[in-house]
């Protein structure tokens, strides 16, 4: 967690938690299994890492993690956002030293203990998808937490992905899904054991559809009226204002959960850019969204900032001259075999949370209406 104070196992900190053993790390944090030893239950300690340069960051995830507690309790709803117990800071080993201080103070956020993310489950289905009725349930409690954010609490989750949607459910179904509930941070994917302990059995949908999701990780989030910052969203999942340069908003929640519905369905990104010799992964981000979703109108693309870095002219890009139109209902149908029956309320779906214009997105309140998610 930073130079001076790495968190140790068996360790005791704020005299309440014990930590048992690392969940996961990533740039700015690591979460750690702990016991409470007050309430005699697990819960996960989210440890944000000491550098000087976080602490404004650390400081304005636990204000949006404090609203969505307040939220829910005013509410009674918002029960698809992770759960924040808990805020403290840590001061390390050194910390007596006045100069130190500052530094070595480590905040850490106290969380409810969940399952593996939608991405460990998904290792197991290959390149085919989840389950179809699994994917609409998921959608609708992603969609239902993404309503309670945007209207409730006024604030854009800024980073919805596979990693970032959490299970929860029956032990018994978790402890099948991961032989350790817990230790899905330190792996890319997860394998379940059959009999005779052969690895790539699925979860039987009974199992699979007891569990429910919910949405984790605010550290990327801002407040509606004051984003933190331009470079938002993980690229896969970037909305088209914001590889633009746009001012974003909730809809850009959207167009993630729009991409996030195609992956949980089909088991491939539906944009997955690469850099090339001569142009940028954000050039290959562009062209791939022209190539499915058709000509961005000139209206929309050179009014926004970045406009010249992609456009020689209206329509036309910069750097790529050469595109490969298909549309998602031949994605679907030539590429993952779909029906008819299949592909075009699916695109019903899909087509709405990713519109050019912001303002004419589908809300999460109207995606959570159509029809294709309770049929």
């Amino acid at each position: 967690t930073g130079a001076h104070h790495p968190v140790r196992e068996g360790e005791v900190f704020n005299t309440r938690y014990q930590a048992l053993h690392k969940l996961g790390c990533g740039a700015f944090a690591t979460v750690w299994l702990c016991q409470d030893m007050r309430r005699k239950k697990h819960v996960a300690v989210k440890v944000l890492k000491s550098r000087e340069s976080f602490a404004e960051a650390a400081q304005d995830e636990i204000a949006l993690l404090r609203c969505v507690s307040s939220m829910k309790k005013k509410d009674q709803a918002g029960e698809n956002i992770v759960c924040l117990l808990d805020d403290f800071r840590m001061i390390g080993e050194n910390g007596f030293h006045i100069l130190l201080l500052r530094l070595l103070q480590l905040w850490c956020l106290v969380f409810e203990v969940l399952g593996p993310s939608l991405r460990c489950l998904m290792g197991n289905y290959a390149a085919q998808g989840l389950p179809l009725p699994f994917v609409k349930k998921s959608l609708q409690q992603v969609l239902a937490g993404l309503h309670f954010l945007h209207k409730r609490c006024r604030i854009i989750h800024a980073d919805i992905k596979p990693e970032n949607v959490l299970l929860c459910g029956h032990d018994k179904t978790l402890q099948r899904l991961l032989p350790d509930a817990f230790c899905c941070g330190q792996r890319t994917d997860v394998r379940l054991k059959g009999p005779g302990g052969d690895p790539g059995n699925r979860l039987e949908e009974a199992d699979l559809m007891s569990m429910e999701v919910k949405i984790a990780d605010l550290g990327s989030a801002c407040w509606t009226y004051k984003p933190f910052s331009k470079e938002i969203q993980t690229q896969p999942y970037r909305a088209l204002e914001v590889l633009l340069g746009l001012d974003y908003g909730p809809p850009a929640d959207i167009w993630s959960t729009g991409c996030l519905a195609f992956e949980m369905a089909t088991g491939e990104c539906l944009f997955d850019p690469q850099p090339g010799k001569y142009f940028s992964r954000d050039d290959d981000h562009v062209a791939r969204i022209i190539e499915v979703l058709g000509r961005i109108p000139p209206q929309i693309a050179l009014s926004w900032n970045k406009s010249t870095k992609f456009f020689s002219r209206p329509g036309a890009l910069l750097r790529i001259s050469r595109l490969s139109p298909r549309s998602l209902h031949s994605i679907l149908a030539d590429r993952h075999k779909w029906t008819k029956d299949q592909v075009t309320p699916f695109t019903a779906f899909l087509l709405p949370a990713l519109q050019y214009s912001p303002q004419r997105r589908a809300t999460a309140a109207q995606c959570l209406q159509h029809p294709w998610l309770s049929a």
